[in-house]
């Protein structure tokens, strides 16, 4: 399902541009020199269907195109924005769109998703290669050192400078300003937004923050936990054992919900104990295996999450039912063995921003030196990329509204980061009501990170978004959709925190009408 929908009501009449594309000219960028703009009409733009962000493709789009490079005194950067605007249709609304792992925007996907809702959408490179996996060609200076200017680019100044320049383009191009301004964003693009939120409040109206990456020094670290452990313990279960664990989790923990769909709906309240699987066997290519209590125990610390050298929770760990394969991976080794494959972002995080030595041997880390290294992470990053401050009153006294929604079953980044932000926010703002004025929570059971996994997905967030800042309407629940495995639709509304979904004992569990939000929801540590 897409969390950039490619269907939006337009609430305006389609407006003319008022100047040619090509006549745009030099925005103004408080902290920055424009060093270039060139504005290009695009026609018939067709973009096949893309993952998550683009799944139906875009056909007939017609655009002005506008590129914006920018630099910044003392950085020795080249930062590109770039603005679609469309040269029919525009809704009067401005669209900001984030990035992803360690792409600073995800280029002309999200911008055709953008301007094919109607939206004068923008997108911005930060002045990296826009790499998801790899940091390499920015994170480091020539003397070794980390590029502080491009990291702080990335955290945060290069998505305030998008949006001065998308919406100063956007009001040069129609002759008026934007109506209202949004964020759209996942994973490191959730985080962006929430950046926003906090840092650079007056720029949206409305932020959709999805699967956020927030906490970023933490979380990062906590994504490597897993390969340490099985380091450590000696012990690579393959994806066949580990996927052995997680369906015996579902089948223990299928029915908190009250239904039995392939789904915890509650992960908070399973009580999933991996060792009672030891000495049981599968079969994993054609060759039968026996369950031993070294595998339950390194299922046991990923789920529990990474602990110091004294059994201190460092950070979360994955949601029960969550598959392995992503930060758990293991792939076939030397002489018929199986070796860790640790997940690139936080391999890359500890190689180029803590060990300075693109070089570094991860899988040499023992328990003091991920100990060592958490502490590192969090000393010299949280100030910068961290994203985790609960003071959002700024935010909230411009009539801003935020959305967020996270899968629980995200393998990535840990739906209890985005929990214990929420209750940070309410303990710094005056409690639950107050919070859920402006800034609500949606927990999606079975999800994956951004729209992937098993359960129903969040199927127009954005929407929901605009309804609450145009309208006041308020979202009680998000409708979610997916197809299970018969090729069947299912659908479910998904409860804003702290509900959850509970089959009300009769009617199609497949149907959302089958379903009530009731309070169940645990606490995160």
């Amino acid at each position: 399902m897409a969390f950039l929908p490619l269907t939006a009501v337009i609430l305006f009449a389609s407006v003319a541009a008022a100047i040619p594309c090509a006549s745009i000219t030099a925005p103004a960028v408080p902290g920055a020199t424009v060093l270039s703009v060139i504005g290009t009409e695009m026609l018939n733009i067709t973009i096949p269907p893309f993952p998550i962000l683009l799944p139906t493709g875009v056909s007939g789009l017609n655009v002005c195109n506008v590129n914006v490079n920018l630099t910044h005194s003392g950085v020795n950067d080249n930062v590109l924005v770039e603005v679609w605007l469309p040269l029919e249709g525009w809704n009067g609304r401005f669209q900001g769109t984030g990035g992803g792992g360690w792409a600073t925007g995800s280029g002309s996907i999200a911008l055709a998703a953008a301007a094919g809702a109607g939206y004068s959408g923008a997108t911005t490179d930060g002045g990296h290669a826009n790499n998801v996996i790899d940091p390499s060609a920015w994170a480091l200076d020539s003397n070794g050192t980390v590029n502080s200017g491009l990291l702080t680019n990335f955290a945060s100044r290069s998505l305030h400078d998008m949006a001065v320049v998308g919406k100063a383009v956007t009001a040069q191009f129609y002759g008026r300003s934007p109506s209202y301004s949004y964020w759209n964003g996942c994973s490191t693009g959730g985080r962006q937004g929430l950046m926003e939120a906090q840092k650079y409040p007056a720029d949206y109206n409305g932020i959709l923050a999805i699967s956020p990456a927030i906490n970023w020094p933490s979380f990062i670290m906590a994504e490597q936990w897993p390969q340490v452990v099985m380091e450590q313990k000696k012990t690579f279960p393959t994806q066949c054992i580990f996927d052995t664990f997680t369906a015996d989790s579902i089948l223990q923990c299928d029915m908190l919900d009250g239904v039995k769909d392939g789904v915890i709906g509650d992960p908070e309240n399973c009580a999933f104990d991996p060792y009672k699987l030891v000495g049981s066997t599968v079969t994993c290519d054609s060759t039968e295996v026996t369950i031993t209590h070294a595998m339950a125990d390194v299922v046991s610390k990923i789920l529990d999450g990474p602990t110091n050298i004294l059994g201190q929770q460092l950070w979360y760990g994955l949601k029960v039912g969550t598959p392995f394969n992503g930060i758990a991976l293991t792939v076939p080794g030397p002489n018929r063995t199986t070796i860790g494959a640790p997940f690139p972002i936080s391999d890359s995080w500890i190689r180029y921003f803590l060990k300075r030595n693109p070089n570094f041997n991860t899988s040499a880390i023992t328990y003091l030196d991920y100990s060592l290294l958490f502490a590192q992470s969090n000393s010299e990053y949280e100030r910068v990329i961290g994203t985790n401050n609960p003071d959002l009153s700024a935010f909230s006294a411009t009539g801003g509204k935020m959305i967020t929604w996270h899968g629980l079953s995200d393998p990535l980044i840990f739906p209890d980061g985005t929990l214990k932000y929420r209750q940070w926010v309410e303990r710094a703002m005056g409690g639950r009501s107050a919070v859920d004025k402006f800034y609500r929570v949606f927990f999606a059971p079975g999800v994956g990170h951004c729209g992937m996994g098993s359960g129903p997905v969040p199927m127009d967030p954005l929407d929901a978004l605009v309804a609450w800042v145009e309208k006041g309407t308020a979202p009680e629940t998000l409708a979610a959709a997916t197809t299970d495995a018969s090729g069947a639709t299912v659908t479910k509304n998904i409860c804003r925190y702290p509900l959850v979904s509970r089959y009300n004992g009769n009617g199609d569990p497949k149907s959302a009408a089958s379903y009530s939000c009731a309070s169940s929801f645990a606490s995160a540590a």
